[in-house]
């Protein structure tokens, strides 16, 4: 009975007590970032030990709070801390809702606040929680964590994410660039390569890098040009008051140290090359071929980053932020030049060498005007400088073999190719946020520029190079002349021009239903002309003396002037001057193209919660495409001249729903129809020619149009602490009339683009682990470990044959796995981050791999060009002395792995080349060693 007493007596106390007791909740938002919402802000009941912090949505709520009046404290690093007096009623939820300021407090504090806010890898993950749709992001504080220096190596550190070794080309569950889109904040990017969709994301450094995410399931907001997801680039920003930063850096690439290196004649150091307003022809006769020394290959870095914020009397404020830098590479490679279809046509067995020099020169401003707590303006500008400068010498030991050959087909073919490509990119944004009431408008402009040019192309062909490694001066070799341009001088230019635009409305209805009205669309337009002067050499006999001096031998006093037998050589073009010779004269583009493409979109979803743990986003997309291209090209004869035009309407639906299991674990599923348009370049049937590949578009594509995907995902997630994670994921995609590059069975071996069949399908699942194996006092973790890994399957089916009304080719399998996509995809990172006083280190290693994949599919009786799988390790090391000095070491390609490409043959596997990689293959990169010293002042 005592018990029973007791028990009763307990209960009521605890009852009463529970009736005289009330909940505190509300949103704590950034003033001066337009009131986004505050991350992980503290909420303290003064005189007590209850407290909590905010979510990612800056949502917190603290319960069981006596009756009566308490003072509650909010803070946050950097922002001033605010004291208010609340009424707390019994049995009542009463709410407040705190915009917080940035404080006069001191310059580290200001920084610590906005990297940890907006940057980190906690926030990123809280946002992953919370997102309505299936995405992934890795922020600034995890690149430099993880060494990772630009935006490709950003990507391929996410989950079901390849990076192709020698290229920037990244893969996404198997599908690449062609399914891919690439935005930044939200506005579309122009590509800088006519062989690519999208932009080459080795070009953003990760000083303008606050986060990239990748959004895996569609949803209506986005392209319907949407396949494999959505690459986005969110650039960095700064509401602080001010600081100043400054880094250099050094390094050398293994292969490359102990080489006296050679590049471009005419190129600067700086990656700029200053004859584009000349006539090619000018160059050519005041500009010699040979390459030029450069010295000792050692990397440089340099770059700032500065920011202040002024806050005026009527309580708005302006932030501006700036950055720039600058970063060079040098790198060696040695390996085999192989051009095999059938049988083999020109081989340089490991005796193929490059000396590639790259630089990039970054610069971005932000000015961001926070006109008052609900409106705000942003002008951002990006500028990026890229070069690269590869000078190759094929057949350097006198045993390179070409079947087409004149004085020897089994030994002494030679090849030099000297080539300088630039692009220059320019992107201008004005984006903007409104509140009012429950409506809220964001909004973005944007115009992007890119002069892509490869400026003066030089190609020097030589036959019995074996005679110039002997020491008989009456025995040397002699250029190899088949055709007027085996010996030749090329020039490429690429301009466009894009203007987009995005606007979103949503409509906040209550707390359940939120509605999107949105509109997006961008105009693009690019110019592209190429043109080649071959040297014909007439002196059929000539004798090179010094193979490593052609400048002596291409002048004016050797130039063949009289239509006699005065001279070595004669320059031709192919397409003259109208009533002008084609010989000694300056004449017109070879090939040129000019595509249009405008995509305009109404779209339409709802984010509908049922209860506290359904969330469903319906949503449907209409949208226009057009897409026109005029092409003149050589290589197609009388059809090489036409116009060529697309237009559709899409009609596009998506499903997204997360069903909270509880507060630390989702369930989602996703599903959407979306399509896959042609590309430019997968078009346009110029012919690029490389030393031992050919790549071209074809017009046939646009005869289907389009091809339509099904899209279908299913991904369980568990947050279960802030920073640790454990999701598996299913996905499943089916292509109508998949579009593949393929190798044609001719004698050219030319890649092509074609829809190869009926179907293709993916099937895959992720799986992702980030683990905390030891942590400190305020439970950050000091050693922790990341890993994912993706396993799919692909399967295609081919038609026997394809007769276009351009190319046709055929194929002996009924069956294949899909172009670019490997079977499985490892990513590994362990991070040890101890402190010891003012000293900080931090040691990472970071490990990937992916397996084998069809780089391009052979037609035919040919086999398939295979991408070998590629391991890679780096090692990290951050070193942290107070709170202004880092310095920082890492060996990256630790492995120093063997990147190589084959071909399937029925006599075994065959090295080749990829018009996707390098100008060798079977290579090894060798380790590149970096130091970097940087400081906050």
């Amino acid at each position: 009975m005592k018990h029973i007493f007791l028990f009763f007596i307990l209960m009521a106390s605890l009852t009463s007590y529970a009736q005289n007791t009330g909940s505190i909740l509300g949103k704590l938002t950034d003033l001066d970032a337009n009131n986004e919402p505050l991350v992980f802000a503290n909420i303290l009941i003064k005189g007590t030990i209850k407290g909590t912090t905010s979510d990612f949505d800056g949502l917190y709520k603290i319960n069981n709070i006596e009756a009566g009046i308490h003072t509650v404290i909010f803070s946050f690093v950097g922002y001033e801390t605010q004291e208010i007096e609340v009424e707390i009623l019994a049995n009542k939820d009463t709410e407040v809702n705190v915009s917080m300021k940035a404080s006069s407090a001191t310059l580290d504090e200001i920084v610590i606040s906005t990297t940890t806010k907006r940057e980190s890898e906690t926030a990123l993950l809280l946002e992953q929680k919370k997102a309505v749709e299936i995405k992934q992001s890795i922020g600034a504080e995890e690149l430099s964590r993880k060494g990772v220096s630009d935006a490709a190596g950003a990507v391929a550190k996410i989950s079901g994410v390849s990076k192709q070794e020698g290229s920037s080309n990244v893969y996404v569950r198997g599908l690449g660039d062609r399914y891919l889109n690439t935005t930044m904040n939200g506005l579309s990017l122009p590509s800088n390569d006519v062989n690519k969709k999208n932009i080459d994301l080795n070009l953003f450094s990760s000083d303008i890098i606050e986060n990239v995410s990748i959004s895996k399931a569609y949803s209506a907001k986005y392209y319907g040009d949407f396949s494999a997801g959505n690459v986005n680039i969110n650039s960095k920003d700064f509401t602080g008051n001010w600081f100043f930063d400054a880094f250099t850096s050094t390094g050398f690439n293994t292969n490359a140290i102990d080489k006296n290196f050679v590049r471009s004649e005419g190129t600067g150091y700086f990656g700029y090359y200053g004859r584009y307003d000349h006539n090619p022809f000018a160059i050519i006769l005041s500009h010699g071929v040979d390459p030029v020394s450069v010295g000792t290959p050692i990397n440089f870095g340099y770059g700032a980053s500065a920011g202040k914020s002024f806050t005026f009397s009527n309580g708005s404020k302006l932030s501006v932020f700036a950055t720039a830098s600058f970063d060079n590479n040098y790198e060696y490679r040695k390996g085999s030049a192989v051009d095999y279809t059938l049988t083999e046509k020109k081989a340089f067995d490991n005796n193929a060498e490059e000396y590639e020099y790259d630089t990039t020169t970054t610069a971005m401003a932000d000015v961001n005007y926070r006109i008052d707590s609900d409106n705000s303006i942003k002008y951002n500008f990006l500028f990026i400088n890229n070069s690269s400068d590869v000078v190759g010498y094929f057949g350097i030991d006198g045993n390179g073999r070409n079947r087409d050959a004149i004085a020897n087909t089994d030994e002494g073919f030679y090849q030099m190719n000297v080539q300088f490509d630039q692009t220059q990119m320019y992107v201008n944004q004005l984006l903007g946020k409104h509140t009012s009431g429950k409506i809220d408008v964001d909004w973005g402009f944007g115009y992007n520029y890119v002069f892509s040019k490869q400026p003066d192309r030089k190609r020097i062909s030589i036959e019995n190079y074996q005679f110039a490694l002997d020491n008989d001066i009456d025995t040397n070799p002699v250029f190899y002349s088949n055709v007027n341009y085996d010996n030749q001088r090329y020039f490429q230019d690429i301009e466009d021009d894009e203007y987009n635009g995005r606007i979103n409305l949503a409509y906040n209805a209550n707390d359940y239903l939120k509605l999107n009205f949105g509109f997006n669309g961008r105009s693009k337009k690019r110019d592209f002309e190429n043109i080649r002067y071959g040297y014909d050499i007439v002196d059929s006999g000539y004798q090179i003396t010094d193979v490593n001096n052609f400048n002596s031998i291409f002048t004016i006093d050797n130039l063949n002037l009289n239509n006699g037998d005065d001279g070595v050589y004669e320059i031709k073009v192919i397409n003259a001057l109208p009533s002008q010779s084609n010989t000694n004269r300056p004449g017109l583009p070879e090939n040129t193209y000019e595509g249009k493409l405008d995509i305009f979109a109404g779209y339409v979803d709802a984010e509908i919660k049922a209860g506290e743990k359904w969330l469903f986003v319906p949503g449907i997309r209409l949208e226009s495409f057009q897409q026109d291209i005029a092409f003149d090209v050589i290589n197609l004869g009388n059809q090489g001249k036409n116009t060529i035009s697309s237009y559709e309407n899409f009609y596009l639906p998506s499903l997204n729903i997360k069903y909270a299991l509880n507060d630390d674990q989702n369930l989602r599923f996703s599903a959407s129809q979306t399509v896959s348009i042609p590309e430019f370049k997968e078009v346009a049937p110029f012919v690029y020619e490389d030393i031992s590949t050919r790549i071209g578009g074809n017009p046939d594509l646009l005869d289907k149009g389009y091809s339509k995907i099904l899209n279908i995902d299913l991904k369980y997630e568990w947050f279960y602490t802030k920073s640790e994670i454990v999701s598996v994921a299913l996905f499943t995609k089916e292509i109508k009339d998949p579009v593949n590059l393929v190798v044609g069975a001719d004698a050219t071996g030319t890649q092509r683009y074609f829809r190869t069949g009926d179907k293709a399908n993916v099937y895959g699942v992720e799986v992702e682990i980030r683990k905390n194996i030891l942590t400190d006092t305020n439970d950050e973790p000091k050693l922790s470990l990341g890993f994912n890994a993706t396993y799919m399957k692909t399967e295609q089916d081919l038609y026997s044959s394809i007769d276009g009304e351009y190319y046709d080719v055929s194929f002996e399998k009924s069956e294949d796995e899909l172009q670019g996509a490997s079977p499985l995809i490892l990513n590994a990172d362990i991070n040890y981050s101890p402190t010891f006083g003012n000293y900080k280190p931090v040691a990472n290693l970071v490990f990937s791999y992916f397996s084998d994949r069809i780089d391009a599919l052979g037609s035919g009786q040919l086999g398939n060009v295979i991408e070998k799988g590629v391991p890679t390790l780096d090692f990290i090391w951050k070193n942290s002395f107070g709170e202004n000095l880092e310095i920082n070491f890492s060996i990256k390609n630790l492995l120093n792995p063997t990147i190589e490409y084959f071909r399937e043959t029925s006599l075994g596997d065959i090295a080749v080349n990829s018009a996707n990689g390098k100008g060798v293959t079977d290579y090894k990169r060798g380790m590149d060693l970096g130091l970097q010293l940087k400081y906050k002042f």
